[in-house]
């Protein structure tokens, strides 16, 4: 068995015990072993500071992001490019429930929030999308490969599924050397057929690994509904195949992600045990820069944008009288202008040199 881990989680340490986030009165139920939809969670226990932290880094990603979507445009970015614009309350509430000096976290392909989330530098990731010397990846992996493992941020992966066994490796290391940690794996619903994720889900359970799998269903692989190439289409119940606990969660509700993810690494910390979640989500951009998404309506498309994740956040925070229209306003000038920073810092850093063509290459 896993050892005992009795740290204090993130959920804990961030309640108004005077560290800036919960109150002590919980209001959702801890995840069953079956599937639940994730109950109504709104913004009146928790800390002013900690909802603006939580509102302007889901407005940074937003904006990096149609920042991105229009320098692919004019040709500054090249090669693949998949944007996050309508699923940042899920990097950003799961992000903000674990410990980067001892949780780690990997991603798939669509990582740049994932990134930014963990406390990346902007400028650094737009420097990676440029290809530039300056990226964390010094150029050389562009968007699907944002890395830094100074915050845990063991990296995108190109590779659809691949980072599902790689992350369960780290949850290994964790528990062997007895460490306190918790592995956050992110995956999208085109990955959850994969075998790796099966083989990985397995094995977590058999040697009772503190990791995370955390799907981001955004409803479409590619171009194609979840629902038309699977048998199951509440994913949540995968997980008792494995004895894992299974729960869906509201994926358009920052403050949702945060108590699932919450609850998820308390129980991996405290009993050793994975879990999974099936964070019900939506993409406003297509599959890729390529992509028209053509297989889905207008009105589809206008339907989930009522539910978009930052709307809703600075909704209950108007409602609260915690934030202004002015103050929303200033703190989106301030983001854009970051962002602005960082592509010009991207724009102005140099490329990478011919002699790195043979660095960082093992044979």
């Amino acid at each position: 068995m896993a050892a005992t881990r009795t740290r204090k989680t993130a959920a804990e340490s961030a309640r108004k015990d005077g560290s800036g986030g919960k109150s002590a009165t919980k209001t959702s139920d801890a995840p069953n072993k079956t599937s639940q939809a994730s109950g109504v969670v709104t913004t009146k226990d928790y800390d002013k500071d900690f909802l603006l932290k939580l509102m302007r880094e889901m407005l940074l990603i937003r904006r990096f992001e149609e920042k991105a979507g229009q320098m692919y445009g004019l040709r500054k970015i090249g090669g693949f490019c998949h944007l996050y614009n309508g699923q940042e309350a899920v990097a950003v509430g799961a992000a903000a429930a674990i410990d980067q000096k001892k949780d780690y976290v990997l991603t798939a392909y669509r990582d740049h929030g994932h990134a930014l989330a963990c406390g990346m530098d902007p400028g650094v990731v737009m420097a990676e999308l440029y290809g530039k010397k300056t990226g964390c990846s010094k150029g050389k992996g562009g968007s699907m490969h944002m890395f830094d493992a100074d915050r845990h941020m063991l990296g995108g992966n190109g590779i659809v599924g691949a980072q599902i066994p790689v992350a369960t490796g780290v949850a290994f290391k964790i528990h062997y050397n007895r460490e306190d940690g918790v592995v956050l794996c992110f995956f999208g619903d085109g990955a959850i057929h994969q075998g790796s994720f099966h083989e990985s889900m397995n094995l977590a359970r058999i040697w009772n690994l503190p990791i995370i799998y955390l799907c981001e269903n955004n409803h479409f692989g590619m171009g194609t509904h979840y629902g038309r190439v699977s048998s199951v289409e509440d994913f949540a119940t995968m997980g008792a195949a494995y004895d894992i606990p299974g729960r869906q969660v509201d994926g358009m509700n920052v403050l949702a992600v945060y108590e699932a993810v919450s609850d998820a690494a308390k129980q991996a910390r405290e009993e050793g045990l994975p879990s999974f979640l099936e964070v019900k989500t939506y993409r406003y951009k297509g599959h890729s820069m390529s992509d028209p998404a053509t297989y889905r309506t207008r009105d589809e498309l206008d339907e989930f944008k009522k539910q978009d994740p930052l709307l809703l956040l600075r909704a209950d925070l108007e409602d609260g009288g915690l934030v202004s229209d002015e103050q929303f306003g200033t703190m989106d000038k301030e983001v854009r202008k970051v962002v602005d920073e960082a592509e010009k810092f991207a724009d102005q850093s140099a490329e990478p040199g011919m002699s790195s063509l043979y660095e960082d290459v093992l044979v």
